[in-house]
C-alpha cells in the first residue's frame, strides 16, 4: 500500500483527501456503516490494510492507532428501517455522505472503496478494492468495521437469541436456525428476510 493515489490529488491542487468505505452492506440485521478518514501525509500504520483481511483483535487495535493519527474522521450510521425504505444501495450512499459531512476539517476530494458513489457533494474517484490500496480507505474500512461490529455486539446483549455477536448480522446457518425458532427481531432488515422466507415459509414473522 502506497500513497500514490493520495500523491495524485495532492498534484492536482487538492490538500484534504479523506478515504471513504463501508460496512455491512450484506448482512441481513442492523445498520450499514460508512467512515471518511483525512490522514497526514506519509503517515506510517503499521498493519492498515482492507479490514476483511485483519483480525477482530488488530482491527481493534488499529481503530486507536488511525482515530489518534487522523488529520479527521467521522463514522455514520444509517439504520435497518431507513434500509428498508430507501434500499440498501440509496442508504450506503447515504451513510458516505454523513461520514463526509461529518469530518471536522472538511475533505476537498474523496477516495471511496468500490466501483460507483453517488451524492458524495464533493469531487471523487471510486477505486476497486481501493481499500487494499490507499492508506485512507484502508483507514475508513477499519474504522466502520470496528464501529458496526461493537454495535452488533451490544444488540447481542439486547437480542441474546440470535447470535449477533458471532456473525455479526450475517445469514449463517446459526442464524437462520434462530430466526426459525424466534421469528425477526427489531433490527432485521424485513427486505432482506425475503429469500429466507421462500425457503422457510414456516418460520414465524
Amino acid at each position: 500500500m502506497t500513497w500514490e493515489f493520495e500523491q495524485k490529488a495532492w498534484a492536482a491542487g487538492y490538500s484534504a483527501v479523506c478515504g471513504v468505505d463501508e460496512a455491512g452492506r450484506g448482512p441481513i440485521a442492523g445498520p450499514v456503516c460508512a467512515a471518511a478518514v483525512i490522514l497526514p501525509g506519509g503517515v506510517q500504520i503499521e498493519g492498515l490494510n482492507d479490514s476483511k483481511k485483519l483480525s477482530e483483535k488488530k482491527r481493534e487495535a488499529l481503530f486507536d492507532v488511525i482515530t489518534e493519527n487522523a488529520l479527521a474522521w467521522s463514522v455514520s450510521l444509517v439504520d435497518e428501517k431507513t434500509i428498508d425504505e430507501i434500499n440498501i444501495l440509496q442508504a450506503t450512499y447515504r451513510a458516505m455522505r454523513q461520514a463526509v459531512e461529518g469530518l471536522t476539517r472538511p475533505a476537498d476530494f474523496a477516495y471511496v472503496d468500490g466501483n460507483r458513489s453517488e451524492g458524495l457533494g464533493l469531487p471523487h474517484e471510486c477505486v476497486v478494492a481501493g481499500d487494499a490500496k490507499i492508506p485512507s480507505v484502508a483507514a475508513a474500512s477499519i474504522l466502520a468495521k470496528v464501529t458496526r461490529d461493537r454495535l452488533m455486539r451490544r444488540f447481542a446483549e439486547q437480542y441474546p437469541a440470535y447470535g449477533f455477536e458471532k456473525h455479526k448480522g450475517y445469514e449463517t446457518r446459526a442464524h437462520d436456525q434462530a430466526l426459525l425458532a424466534n421469528g425477526p427481531c427489531p433490527i432485521h432488515r424485513r427486505t432482506f428476510l425475503r429469500k429466507f422466507y421462500q425457503k422457510h415459509p414456516e418460520a414465524p414473522r
